[in-house]
């Protein structure tokens, strides 16, 4: 880290939740109502730390090994660490422990592998269940009309709890197309809610990321991921 890079950290993370708290006063809502959650891929720690001292208290990793390798020197006393990205079954039993919301649960498989991880370490473990709402086939997530579906089946199993929906639209070229995308989803989350299915929390509506987090917020997200946007661009290998 270099004094000018931890500058940049600082004056990004001032501006984002300027924005955030923009965004959310013209939806009628407070800047405390929606959750800022650092997307931290590719980060190194003494980063993630540095922005968790300004006041961030929610960070996302988007691959296990990644965590892994980062875990023992996050700063996680006022922190929440969470798993964001694509999960595989057989990895399961490697983050359940150490993270406080999987968010990217688009199947009955994972979401069985997490509960029977959970309960072999006596917890619950909170997901968000990801929904693919550009419908597109290289993209994880359960489309929306087997949603309601899928939420009723996972409702049945122990050790597991949904706290809301996640989802990654499109990238689109004009911000009328993203903010449609989020207005479905939005809609979605209300019915899903409206609905007050057993055993599930429609709490949290986690979508939005560095391009796109403002128009989010308008469409009723209260969690967004920013990576970019606060740590700058990054190279993914």
């Amino acid at each position: 880290m270099t004094a000018k890079s931890l500058a940049d950290v600082e004056y990004n993370y001032k501006l984002i939740n300027e924005r955030i708290a923009q965004a959310a006063q013209k939806v009628g809502k407070k800047r405390e109502d929606i959750t800022f959650l650092a997307a931290t891929k590719t980060v190194d720690p003494d980063t993630i730390n540095y922005a968790v001292s300004l006041g961030l208290d929610h960070i996302g990793e988007n691959r296990v090994q990644e965590l892994l390798s980062k875990y023992d020197r996050y700063n996680l006393d006022e922190c929440s660490l969470q798993f964001i990205g694509h999960l595989q079954t057989n990895k399961v039993r490697q983050i359940v422990d150490k993270v406080d919301l999987i968010q990217s649960v688009d199947s009955l498989k994972l979401a069985k592998e997490i509960a029977k991880q959970s309960i072999k370490l006596n917890k619950t473990t909170d997901i968000l269940v990801e929904v693919n709402i550009g419908r597109e086939e290289n993209k994880s997530g359960v489309y929306p009309e087997n949603l309601e579906e899928l939420l009723c089946e996972i409702s049945k199993i122990e050790g597991i709890s949904v706290k809301g929906l996640m989802t990654i639209p499109p990238i689109c070229d004009n911000k009328h197309k993203i903010s449609k995308y989020f207005h479905n989803m939005h809609n979605i989350f209300i019915d899903i809610s409206d609905k007050k299915l057993d055993n599930i929390s429609m709490t949290i509506l986690s979508m939005g990321m560095s391009a796109d987090y403002y128009e989010a917020i308008l469409e009723g997200a209260n969690m967004v991921r920013v990576g970019s946007s606060l740590f700058g661009e990054r190279i993914y290998i």
